[in-house]
């Protein structure tokens, strides 16, 4: 539509003709399809599964609920629906409600039309300004959503209470014409909720003594976190009822698409990008420590592990490297795994922990599931230490294990510099051929990773003791560290 069109009268000229949100919605998603084209653009994952469920419900004109774990980028898919509205419509200047010229709701639209016939004076509403989000609290009340009579607007304009000029319109008659958002629902007291029937179905408000005919047009989307229904509250099932299609989301299914998501969202900055590398198998490690969490007995499943640890655990893997570089005074870095310590704020965060992992401690069940990580991915990177020590031939990993039986320990902090790094690996004899033979087009910053990895993989098989220390790890003889409390877990916590 030409937005240089000011008047109902231009604009009956040119064609325009109402039609509802739904609609609207339903009419771009066809070109978008006829166009083979996806939409939701930065939504990962969901291909196959929620975004189809998705287009069928707009298809087919429903309110929508979608029903997920936290971090599951609900309200993301819900706010990128905006990108299906037309760029602008039209609405009756000065209407606090967009009317729409063509079809009017309001007293203040009707009463311009009539005084002002063609002439009446139209504005342009652009899809940004469509879209209403509303955070479902127990301190929610009707006069938020719906409305309430103003007292001091009655006053003004010299108004009885019978006139329904003195109410003030809540959030969503305000967002008429557009697309109104409740996150976690069930949050909602069930009053509210009741609130909401005749909105959805027959499309009239009740303000105190008013029972106002307003035939809102509003594509309505819900949110909701499937442990609410046991834990807070519930969706009261009146209500359920009028929300057309309830759609599942979910987590990423594998450490590729994880890993999309982590590096769609995580804020590293162009500095950290030039002077920090992090290998793939770091990237994997992080995704992979999502993945242990999901399977753990510690933490509360109901709840979920939100795709926002990941994110923050990458931030916090690049800024442990750019602390150890800010201090050596290097300019550039490889990420090691000793850094991974630098991860465990974000761990801690983002889970909750059921009795068992209360007991356990959020810190001591964060190292577990980096260690689970590190011990899942290990063996598609080196043979099984277990099947190694049972084969027939010659064990590789002997010579390593030998070296720290012998008394020999080594520390992996973040007070080592590069070279210092280097030194302290090729010092254990066995590690550098192990890595080189296994892998020998590697680059040496790989290659030292690599030999980092094979310390921590061993550990993880009961080969080597592995010891938290402040800043990076301790490894020792397995056998040794039994009977020698320099390196106690228990004490360092």
């Amino acid at each position: 539509m030409d937005i240089a069109i000011k008047t109902i009268g231009e604009l009956k000229k040119s064609g325009y003709r109402y039609r509802t949100v739904k609609d609207e919605l339903r009419a771009n998603l066809i070109e978008l399809l006829r166009e083979n084209k996806v939409g939701f653009q930065g939504i990962v994952g969901y291909d196959e599964t929620v975004i189809p469920e998705l287009q069928t419900a707009i298809l087919s004109r429903h309110n929508i609920l979608l029903l997920g774990l936290r971090g599951q980028a609900k309200t993301r898919i819900a706010r990128l629906m905006v990108d299906l509205l037309d760029e602008y419509v039209p609405y009756i200047a000065g209407s606090e409600l967009f009317d729409d010229p063509m079809n009017p709701i309001s007293w203040y639209a009707r009463n311009e039309i009539e005084a002002h016939g063609d002439d009446t004076p139209i504005a342009w509403l652009h899809r940004s300004e469509r879209y209403t989000e509303k955070l479902a609290t127990p301190d929610v009340t009707v006069a938020d959503l719906v409305g309430d009579v103003d007292p001091i607007k009655a006053a003004t304009l010299k108004l009885t209470y019978n006139d329904e000029r003195i109410i003030h319109f809540g959030l969503i008659p305000r967002a008429h014409r557009g697309i109104f958002v409740i996150n976690e629902l069930p949050d909602l007291q069930a009053r509210i909720q009741v609130a909401l029937f005749n909105m959805l179905q027959e499309k009239d408000i009740q303000i105190r003594g008013f029972k106002l005919r307003l035939p809102l047009d509003i594509q309505f989307v819900f949110t909701a976190n499937p442990e609410d229904y046991t834990n807070r509250g519930s969706i009261v099932t009146p209500l359920k009822d009028r929300i057309e299609s309830q759609i599942l989301t979910h987590y990423p299914k594998s450490i590729d698409i994880s890993r999309k998501i982590t590096f769609q969202e995580a804020h590293i900055t162009p500095q950290q990008q030039a002077a920090i590398e992090v290998d793939g198998l770091l990237k994997d490690l992080v995704e992979q420590v999502a993945f242990e969490a999901r399977q753990s007995e510690f933490i509360d499943q109901k709840s979920g592990v939100s795709a926002r640890l990941t994110i923050s655990a990458y931030e916090n893997l690049v800024s442990a490297a750019e602390r150890r570089l800010l201090i050596s005074g290097q300019k550039k870095t490889v990420a090691r795994l000793a850094d991974f310590s630098g991860i465990v704020p974000a761990i801690t965060g983002k889970i909750e922990l059921v009795y068992e992992g209360e007991l356990e401690g959020p810190v001591h069940v964060a190292h577990r599931l980096i260690g689970g990580a590190i011990k899942t991915l290990f063996t598609q990177y080196f043979l099984h230490p277990e099947k190694a020590k049972k084969s027939k031939s010659e064990n590789p990993y002997a010579p390593i294990v030998d070296w720290f039986t012998l008394g020999n320990e080594v520390s992996i902090t973040d007070a080592l510099s590069d070279s210092q790094y280097k030194k302290t690996l090729m010092g254990v004899p066995g590690l550098a051929a192990l890595v080189k033979k296994l892998h020998p087009k590697l680059v040496e910053s790989q290659q030292l990773l690599l030999m980092e990895f094979v310390l921590h993989g061993l550990a993880e098989y009961s080969q080597l003791s592995k010891n938290y220390l402040y800043g990076g790890v301790g490894f020792t003889d397995m056998l040794g560290s039994l009977f020698n409390g320099d390196f106690s877990e228990g004490d360092f916590e």
